[in-house]
Order: C-alpha cells, then structure tokens, then sequence
C-alpha cells in the first residue's frame, strides 16, 4: 500500500471527515435550504437577503472562544462541546421545521440566529478537538480531509433536502436533515 493511501486510511482521517462534515452541514442549511423554504413560502427576496446577516457568528467567533478553552463540560472540553453543540444544531434543525414562515417569521429569526451561533460554536470545538488530534505532520492532510468533507456536506441541505422538498412536507425535511446531525454526535461520544 502506498505510503499517501495508508496516512489517509487511518482513524485519525476518518475522524477528520466527521467533523468537516458536522462542521458544514449546519451552515449549508442556513445558506442553500432556508432560503428555499422561505422562497417556496412566500417571504420576499428582501426578507430573505437579510437572513444573511445571521452569518455573523462565523465571523466573531473569535470573541467566545476562549470561552470553550476555559469551562469544559462533563465528557472533556473538546467532545463535550461538540456533543452539546450537536444535540442544540439537531434540535433548533427540528424545530425550524416546525414553524411557518408566514405566522413565525421572527422566531425563525431568532433560530437561525441562534443556529449560526451554535454552529460557529461547533466549529471552535472541532477545529480545537482536531488540532490537538492529528501531529503536526498530519495537520495538512486532516485539514484537507476536513474541508473536503465540510463541502461534501453541503450536499445534504443544498441538494437531497431540496429534492426531498419536492415530495415532503418541510417539517418532515427538516427532521431528515436534522438526522444528518448524528453522525457528529456519534464521533464525540465514541
């Protein structure tokens, strides 16, 4: 086996895949799915544009992450951010598809606002809990493996969640992208 092939074929890579892909689902829903829910609801283009405001957390993330360094919860304080990150990204997920655009525009707001803050969150814990995983020699190809992931995770709410919108109610295609949040929760437990 090629020296490349066995560095990638390691519990370590494959670690790295799951937490690119928990680290970008939750933000491809924010950028691909809601807006398409909100569309096919009838909420204007305006309306729509300035949900990416919400995007914000993303980019302050920096101002609470000592934060996730300094209070560790009860399975460490890598895993036991991810764990707490992922069940909140699993229930706000659950309960956007709950609600109306039409009747609940502001608490849609407020979800997806607290989504993106729960999802740059997220991507504090996995990028600490990777950093501190992989060697210093493994760092470029984890990385890589992560962000490849991370995209290949924008397939779930850009493209099998539109599809499934096409033949579901929304809650139900809500649910089944929430589900997509186990296997981030799957990775901090084991």
């Amino acid at each position: 086996m090629p020296l490349w092939l066995s560095t990638l074929l390691t519990r370590r890579m494959l670690i790295c895949v799951f937490t690119g892909f928990a680290s970008g689902m939750p933000l491809y829903l924010l950028l691909n799915l809601l807006p398409a829910w909100l569309w096919s609801e009838g909420i204007s283009l305006k309306a729509i544009g300035l949900f990416t405001l919400i995007q914000f957390p993303y980019t302050w993330k920096f101002l609470w992450s000592p934060l996730l360094d300094r209070y560790a919860l009860p399975l460490g304080r890598r895993r036991g951010w991810i764990l707490f990150t992922q069940v909140a990204l699993l229930v706000i997920i659950i309960l956007l598809g709950r609600l109306s655009p039409a009747r609940d525009l502001g608490t849609i707001v407020w979800l997806a606002a607290l989504l993106a803050f729960m999802s740059a969150t997220a991507d504090i814990a996995l990028d600490a809990y990777r950093r501190e995983l992989l060697g210093d020699r493994e760092l470029g190809l984890g990385n890589s493996v992560h962000v490849n992931a991370y995209r290949i995770a924008g397939l779930v709410p850009g493209s099998l969640s539109l599809i499934l919108a096409d033949r579901l109610p929304w809650d139900t295609v809500f649910l089944v992208t929430a589900l997509f949040m186990l296997p981030g929760m799957a990775m901090a437990l084991l």
